[in-house]
């Protein structure tokens, strides 16, 4: 019966894929990908999961973006001076920079420019209680913003905070014109108006989305010409990966993003390479991805002996994260032996290796000196996942079982692993952390006291006075160098007392066909269509 219905849904996949196909004899260059997680909407103080982000980024702009190497780089701000005290951003913005056409602003030719009043708008609405914005946070640290005139634009910290600059490259952050959203409300959600490269021209939800060139957009490539290149892109929402792989295969999709257990070894190497029926036409970029892949405990619950710190540190030492990594993932990702700051990021430390490696001998050790010799007497724990992750949770419970270590896998859909998790339900779950913005800090504030769930991201509710010092101080550091060497110290605070267990640390892969260049990205998986051509079939 299952097989049925998997049939049934390839089916329905294809033939929603043929109804939004654009013909191949097209003299168009139209970038062609599948969102199988869908997009829930394009007003960019919603931006909070990577599909959302995506649809975004074509349609939106900011004062500054991030580039491969997630340097803060001039985009409608063209430069910017930061006060001594480090507290005040001053911008100085472009006066090209206008909206994309709309009837609602009532001007001859329907757009009007970028002001600074407008960030000072698009900011205060992401503040504002009443719309409600997950991305609010981003600008806790925020006194208030000033559009001292239409080109400068102001924003007054109330203590210095040195990863700002790259929070303001995150999609929330993106101006909108005030007279748009107003007119909509809540329905702006389907009716977007930015200034990216590309406009909306049609989107029917859960079906297809179509954004075409923006023919006035202001920057220009390194000769002069305008971009972007692309005539149009066409996103698709096919469910079922397996049957994306598929269209990709044929032809139908210009790019695949990351790998999924459907298709990696028919597409991929046990050691992560391209198999060789595909290398002639299909082209793999592989890059460090700011994801952090862990399993984490609940610290509130003293019943459980879950609540020992021995128990936690024998299970990070008791199952082979290399073998996973070879086995279920080909070779794709970094075994997480070292500690929550991923590899890319200034605070991820190669040298002290704090970390667990495999060590099943000191794993017993340690069940022995907690009172469970050889798992005796130690009850059933219960780990919480989703079924994207369940071959790594049974190999964990198989390695674990052979310590005496009794697992239980208890598989969840996202959403009621969410809320078991906010709720703290769940004393042993999976999680993973992509960054926000490309600094430590976003990782090392998962630990923070303050920052416990649910009023933030502490998921695990862990608590240390000394780890909360040091999070402050490295919070207001202006120095880098020092702000590592904090990072480092509350790093090594949290594998010492293992609130969570590292499974590994991703890899970002781009998948597509040899007729289609200038994709640019960066670790933290950006999609920037800016610069991407596509040679015409023959």
């Amino acid at each position: 019966m299952k097989r049925i219905r998997h049939i049934a849904w390839c089916l329905l996949g294809v033939v929603l894929l043929a109804s939004c196909h654009i013909p191949d004899n097209s003299d168009k260059q139209i970038f062609r990908y599948n969102e199988s997680a869908g997009i829930a909407t394009l007003d960019p103080a919603f931006a909070k999961d990577q599909a959302i982000i995506w649809g975004c980024s074509q349609l939106y702009n900011g004062l500054i973006r991030l580039d491969e190497q997630l340097q803060p780089q001039p985009c409608i701000a063209k430069r910017w001076t930061i006060s001594p005290d480090g507290k005040t951003y001053t911008f100085t913005l472009r006066n090209d920079v206008y909206f994309h056409k709309n009837e609602l602003f009532n001007t001859p030719d329907s757009t009007r420019p970028v002001t600074a009043h407008d960030f000072l708008y698009s900011f205060r609405r992401i503040l504002d209680p009443d719309v409600a914005s997950p991305g609010r946070w981003v600008f806790e640290e925020v006194d208030h913003f000033q559009a001292l005139d239409d080109t400068t634009f102001a924003i007054h910290l109330r203590q210095p905070f040195s990863p700002f600059l790259s929070l303001l490259g995150m999609v929330y952050c993106s101006v909108v014109p005030r007279e748009v959203v107003e007119h909509y409300g809540a329905d702006y959600r389907q009716h977007p108006c930015g200034t990216g490269p590309f406009h909306l021209q049609l989107w029917k939800e859960g079906v297809k989305l179509v954004m075409r060139r923006n023919p006035h957009y202001f920057e220009r490539d390194s000769l002069g010409r305008p971009l972007p290149y692309l005539d149009a892109v066409a996103v698709t929402f096919i469910v079922d990966k397996q049957t994306t792989f598929l269209e990709f295969v044929k032809g139908n999709l210009d790019f695949m993003n990351s790998l999924d257990a459907s298709y990696k070894d028919e597409i991929l190497t046990q050691t992560g390479q391209l198999k060789a029926k595909y290398a002639d036409r299909i082209d793999m970029v592989s890059t460090p991805f700011l994801n952090t892949e862990y399993l984490g405990f609940r610290m509130e619950n003293p019943e459980s002996p879950l609540h020992d710190r021995r128990i936690r540190q024998a299970i990070n030492y008791g199952f082979d994260r290399t073998k996973m990594m070879k086995y279920l993932r080909n070779g794709i990702g970094q075994p997480g032996i070292g500690g929550m700051v991923p590899c890319g990021l200034p605070g991820f430390d190669t040298v002290s290796n704090y970390g667990y490696e495999y060590n099943p001998q000191k794993a017993l050790a340690l069940l022995a000196e907690a009172g469970y010799p050889h798992g005796k007497g130690l009850p059933t724990l219960t780990l919480s996942t989703t079924s994207s992750y369940l071959d790594l949770c049974k190999y964990i419970q198989q390695q674990l079982g052979l310590l005496g270590i009794d697992i239980k896998v208890d598989v969840n859909p996202p959403a009621a692993l969410r809320e078991q998790i906010a709720q703290g339900k769940s004393s042993w779950f999976r999680g993973s952390w992509i960054a926000d913005y490309p600094d430590a800090e976003n990782y090392l504030s998962l630990f923070f006291s303050g920052n416990r769930c649910p009023a933030g991201a502490n998921y695990t509710r862990y608590s240390n006075p000394q780890y909360d010092r040091l999070y402050l101080q490295a919070k207001g550091a202006t120095d880098l160098q020092r702000r590592i060497a904090l990072y480092r110290q509350m790093d090594q605070l949290v594998m010492r007392d293992a609130p969570v267990i590292i499974l590994y640390y991703d890899q970002v892969l781009h998948f597509t066909h040899k007729n289609v260049h200038g994709l640019q990205s960066n670790a933290m998986n950006a999609l920037d269509l800016r610069h991407v051509t596509i040679d015409k079939k023959t």
